[in-house]
């Protein structure tokens, strides 16, 4: 507990008559923090800290690198700049060694300043300090951490390009054959290497380099640390971070199992305008970026890379391909979906060449003065037009039916109609594409006139609905004919449950295995129920264990 000479002893506060002095020690919350522990993370509501012990770092997140912006010792304070700007904290505050921080809430310190005009005083200038601080900082030019250097259409260049963007790992491209890739080889004393290349920022080149090569020398996690976990996550999409997020909170050992980025598919979209909680929208790797922040600092580790090449029904283990093992007591799969391929002759040749599957947003600075194409009907496809509408020339919607309105949300309607750069063709199908060594030219069929007409096309980015690939799961795992997988009374129904307890509302026909987000067989599709999925499984898990604990005893 807070005494009177303790919040006295504080340069802000000594000033205060005896009666305020009392009232702080008697209502502010006393932190005792151990090393590492933090006192406010980054984002965090605003408050005002003073420090009474120890000592506190002060560190922000630039580009995925932890940076250390200062330090906070004994009598000074924290939280001016939140305050003032009625924002959250804009770095987190982590006690570099045992120390003790008293807290004012937001209503306590406005009760303080409403008495003493010198507190508030104080601490609107050092606001005010602190804030060029930080602007000095953000002002500082940030060296991106991988300077890439291929071809447009090399397809490992664009494998490289779209794992780097999808990571938000901050990249230069450069193309071959121009001054500043000249620049590039005369600075590195090499020559001129005709694959993609990638040099890190502590001077490295990597001469056509992995992707899980590249991610483990940029300090990524591709393996386990590890010998056993309570719950693992196959899929790093809105259900398996929310699942990660609920899983290391609330105690267990949780590790996630992503093959290429965290978000999935919901982490391309560029806008997603109706998720709970922020009503200006959200991207989809903004969200990713926060939901992945948070699971890791609950504790879970998120593997990217790594693709599961089978699990054990029995034991819960999964198999990574390569060499590795996941040992869990749990699983919970959150594999997603993938987009829906379609036929069309030469199709599959020219992937990553100009066609692509989602909304591909790494490759939205390549569509400048280009025409592009979109076919598909859903919101997917929609925020996708607005997105591309703000770097290409023309950008044109193919829909297969007669209206938008069955398919996409009125609000992405009329934003789409808002903008003089987006067109949306109905009864419209693509019937051929064209180019060599990248799509040139696509052939349209008007299904209303039955006439085709040929377009030359920058880029066609294909919407048209998904499938679950579950194709690797163990056929005691059961699925409908589309693949999507079956939990709770489906199992039941489907005669696939052989234990004399009923099966969990989210397990599978394995007991101990979960299903949750856009792979389970559900009508609904969204990522708020994904999200809220995710956050059941991980109670069932709990449910799970402690019935398997009871067996066991």
């Amino acid at each position: 507990m807070l005494t009177v000479d303790e919040v006295g002893a504080i340069p802000l506060f000594s000033g205060l008559p005896a009666g305020e002095l009392e009232r702080l020690a008697r209502t502010a919350a006393d932190l005792h923090l151990s090393a590492g522990e933090f006192a406010v993370h980054e984002g965090g509501e605003a408050a005002l800290f003073a420090v009474l012990a120890g000592k506190i770092e002060v560190v922000k997140t630039f580009d995925g690198i932890e940076r250390t912006l200062g330090w906070r010792l004994p009598g000074t304070i924290f939280g001016e700049v939140p305050i003032a700007l009625g924002s959250g904290f804009p770095g987190g505050y982590r006690a570099a060694e045992p120390s003790r921080v008293m807290r004012l809430e937001l209503q306590q310190y406005y009760s303080l300043a409403a008495v003493s005009k010198d507190v508030a005083q104080k601490v609107s200038a050092l606001a005010r300090e602190r804030m060029g601080g930080l602007q000095s900082i953000t002002a500082e030019p940030q060296k991106p951490r991988v300077t890439l250097v291929g071809h447009r259409w090399d397809t490992a260049c664009g494998e490289l390009r779209r794992f780097l963007a999808r990571n938000q790992i901050s990249f230069n491209w450069l193309l071959p054959d121009t001054a500043d890739a000249e620049a590039f080889w005369s600075a590195s004393g090499r020559p001129a290497f005709d694959g993609p290349v990638a040099r890190l920022a502590d001077g490295e080149i990597m001469e056509n380099p992995a992707v899980r090569e590249l991610a483990i020398r940029l300090g990524l996690q591709t393996r386990p640390r590890g010998t056993e976990y309570d719950v693992a996550i196959v899929g790093g999409g809105p259900a398996g971070l929310a699942a990660a997020v609920y899983g290391a909170s609330e105690g267990l050992r949780t590790i996630v199992v992503e093959r290429e980025a965290p978000g999935g598919q919901a982490g391309t979209s560029s806008r997603i305008e109706n998720y709970l909680g922020f009503p200006g929208g959200i991207s989809g790797d903004e969200l990713a970026s926060r939901a992945l922040q948070q699971a890791r600092r609950l504790g879970a580790e998120i593997l990217v890379t790594r693709a599961v090449a089978g699990i054990d029904t029995a034991t819960h283990d999964l198999h990574l391909d390569g060499t590795d093992v996941v040992r869990a007591r749990s699983l919970i799969l959150a594999t997603g979906v993938t987009w829906r391929r379609l036929g069309i002759d030469g199709f599959d040749r020219l992937i990553g060449k100009g066609v692509y599957y989602g909304a591909a947003r790494s490759e939205a600075n390549a569509t400048h003065g280009q025409d592009v194409y979109l076919i598909g009907a859903g919101n997917s496809a929609g925020q996708a037009a607005l997105h591309f509408s703000g770097h290409a020339r023309n950008v044109t919607l193919l829909v297969r039916g007669p209206s938008l309105a069955d398919s996409m949300s009125h609000y992405l309607i009329e934003q789409l109609r808002a903008k003089s750069n987006v067109k949306v063709r109905l009864r419209a199908e693509v019937q051929a594409v064209h180019g060599d060594t990248h799509l040139t030219a696509i052939d349209i069929l008007d299904k209303t006139t039955s006439e085709a007409s040929r377009h030359e096309c920058g880029g066609l980015f294909v919407f048209i609905g998904a499938n679950a690939e579950t194709e690797w799961l163990p056929a005691d795992v059961v699925r409908d004919q589309r693949g999507y997988v079956l939990t709770g009374d489906d199992v039941k129904k489907a005669g696939g449950w052989s234990r004399e307890r009923d099966p969990y509302l989210l397990e599978t026909s394995a007991p101990g295995i979960f299903a949750c987000g856009d792979v389970r067989l559900s009508p609904v599709k969204r990522v708020a129920s994904a999200v809220g999925e995710g956050s059941m499984a991980i109670a069932f898990v709990h449910q799970y264990l402690a019935h398997e604990e009871k067996a066991r005893r």
